[in-house]
């Protein structure tokens, strides 16, 4: 992501915060936002307030330890999944949190989505979109547990809490979400009609270095 003027940097969270909640990804205080500030900054969406009604007053400026930096408002609970995010991925530049109903429902009953048997999935996420275990808020393991898959993935489901999207900007982690729900869908359709065959293991090998020489995934 290239340098972006603040107050247009602002706009496009907050246009983004809205998307997640046209799209049906989030009810009442569901889902949060961040993006990454030079000089290790996140720019954040706060707590308590639907993502169809934040505004420029519902952001908030915070550093990499937490502390909020500006802003009027209380950062979202769930802060330090994202912290842990941006820690394992100094490339990453935005993160979202959000429940798309079919990939949180495939996260609720504790099911990966899998298998990977769409080629654009591959070059797009990469070879898995794992499932997080079941963790309560603000428990220590679910930020390592949150920081171990962010390292190499670009998406994963978080068993009873939704789906978590790096991007290398709000529009990427966005489209990155989508993809995630989109598979879910037709995951669940694909397995009312009979078994889904997964990518053989050449297929994959080649989908992934096309995912590399495209220069996504998880830098070296």
């Amino acid at each position: 992501m290239g340098l972006v003027p603040l107050p247009r940097l602002r706009a496009q969270l907050v246009e983004t915060s809205r998307r997640l909640h046209q799209n049906g990804w989030v009810a009442n205080h569901d889902g949060n936002l961040s993006v990454r500030l030079t000089g290790n900054r996140l720019l954040i969406t706060c707590t308590a307030v639907s993502k169809r009604d934040v505004d420029d007053a519902c952001l908030l400026v915070v550093d990499l330890a937490g502390k909020v930096l500006e802003g009027r408002k209380k950062p979202f609970s769930e802060l330090d999944l994202h912290l842990a995010a941006y820690r394992a991925r100094p490339e990453v530049n935005a993160v979202l949190h959000a429940h798309p109903p079919y990939a949180t429902a495939w996260g609720l009953c504790g099911a990966e989505l899998a298998p990977v048997a769409m080629p654009e999935l591959v070059v797009s996420l990469g070879a898995r979109i794992p499932t997080v275990r079941r963790f309560l808020p603000k428990e220590a393991d679910g930020v390592a547990l949150v920081a171990a898959q962010a390292a190499a993935y670009d998406a994963m489901l978080l068993s009873g809490n939704g789906a978590l999207a790096l991007g290398d900007g709000l529009t990427q982690a966005l489209l990155r979400m989508e993809l995630v729900e989109h598979y879910a869908r037709i995951l669940t359709a694909a397995r009312l009609v009979g078994d889904v065959a997964p990518l053989g293991e050449g297929e994959l090998a080649k989908l992934l270095e096309a995912r590399k020489k495209a220069g996504l995934g998880p830098k070296p």
